[in-house]
């Protein structure tokens, strides 16, 4: 799994820890007062936390289903989201 200089591991963690630190790295940045070196490391962690959220979101949004109905309303089952 991805991991900083400091040695936490994003992949254990929550997608709304790792939207809140995503959050902080950007501010930081946006600042524009941290040195060269420690920007491209926080950079580099955002983008280890950016990839560790998409995954997360990948993995919900293929568990989402929706209820098939007949046509009296009455559910039938249930296929993925997206008609796939």
């Amino acid at each position: 799994m991805s991991q900083s200089a400091e040695g936490h591991d994003v992949g254990a963690y929550t997608f709304e820890k790792a939207v809140a630190e995503l959050e902080s790295i950007v501010a930081r940045l946006e600042r524009g007062d941290v040195a060269l070196d420690e920007s491209i490391a926080i950079y580099e962690r955002g983008e280890a936390l950016k990839k560790h959220c998409e995954k997360l979101l990948n993995a919900a949004e293929n568990r989402i289903e929706k209820i098939r109905l007949d046509r009296a309303g009455n559910p039938q089952g249930v296929e993925p989201l997206d008609g796939a």
